[in-house]
């Protein structure tokens, strides 16, 4: 069996600087199983499998795989997978707008040029789901995340299909320091249904970025993500929830992966009634699947 195949390097213009997704272009007839062992194969945080739509509003479908299970949603795959299908003229713009269907509904995402040529990709975020963590659970994942929190803040768990535990560091130093107890973070994950942990901590004024965050996964069997697009709009709902920049509407730049050495960015436009997660992608890697 041979299927078309892509890895798309996803929050970056730089080749081997963001966060690789495995695009099957093409994955009619394969099953659950074979979809999972291909994934798992890969070995990377996430591998997408491309369908026909169900959906007349959408023009194309995606099952998203880590390597040990199936998620919902999730952000790079998401921008990954649309860069893949539009490079290769499999689907077009439509008003400069692409609908992918995923299990958890219809993602509108919208593409642009920038004035580099690059083309980004942004996806609104799904309606985010706040649920609150108790005193024994803030305290038990203060242990384990390895990271000095800001306690004014307290972390939450945001559903946006992925669930991701978002905590706030003292600082982006902070963050860029923290060493997690993946054994422990795991069973906590698994205890409370969560996708993994994402920590973020703030830039001084004037630094290259306002946030640094880290996104980890050990339950997913991916200790740390290198640049995570839900875990970053996860991050942004947060943000808003939390008023930490104010009411206004504002852009965040965000930075992921230089204590895995890249240098991922993420753009974060957040509003009271919607955010943004928007970045570039590039392709690395192009061939055939043969299995």
């Amino acid at each position: 069996m041979k299927r078309q195949y892509k890895q798309v390097d996803v929050f970056t213009s730089v080749p081997f600087k963001g966060n690789p997704v495995a695009v099957v272009m093409d994955a009619k007839g394969l099953s659950t199983t074979q979809m999972q062992t291909i994934a798992n194969w890969t070995n990377l945080s996430e591998t997408t499998f491309v369908f026909p739509a169900d959906s007349l509003d959408a023009d194309y479908k995606v099952r998203i795989f880590t390597p040990g299970s199936e998620l919902p949603f999730a952000g790079h795959p998401t921008i990954g997978t649309a860069f893949a299908l539009l490079e290769s003229g499999i689907i077009s713009t439509r008003n400069c707008k692409v609908v992918q269907e995923c299990a958890a509904g219809l993602i509108p995402l919208s593409v642009s040029v920038l004035d580099s040529g690059d083309i980004s990709i942004a996806f609104e975020l799904p309606k985010p789901q706040f649920v609150e963590l108790s005193d024994e659970q803030v305290i038990l994942f203060s242990s384990i995340i390895g990271c000095e929190l800001d306690m004014k803040s307290r972390p939450k768990l945001v559903d946006v299909g992925a669930r991701w535990v978002v905590a706030r560091a003292i600082n982006a130093s902070a963050v860029i320091d923290a060493t997690p107890k993946f054994d422990k973070l795991s069973s906590f994950d698994r205890a409370l249904n969560a996708t993994g942990s994402c920590i973020f901590g703030e830039y001084p004024t004037d630094s290259h970025a306002q946030i640094e965050v880290r996104s980890f996964a050990p339950s997913c069997g991916v200790n740390e993500d290198p640049v995570c697009g839900s875990g970053n709009g996860s991050v942004a709902a947060y943000i808003r929830e939390q008023n930490i920049f104010g009411f206004e509407d504002v852009s965040v730049n965000s930075s992921q992966g230089q204590i895995m050495g890249r240098e991922g960015t993420v753009n974060l436009t957040i509003s009271s009634d919607s955010i943004c997660v928007s970045g570039t992608a590039m392709t690395c890697i192009e061939g055939i699947l043969r299995f």
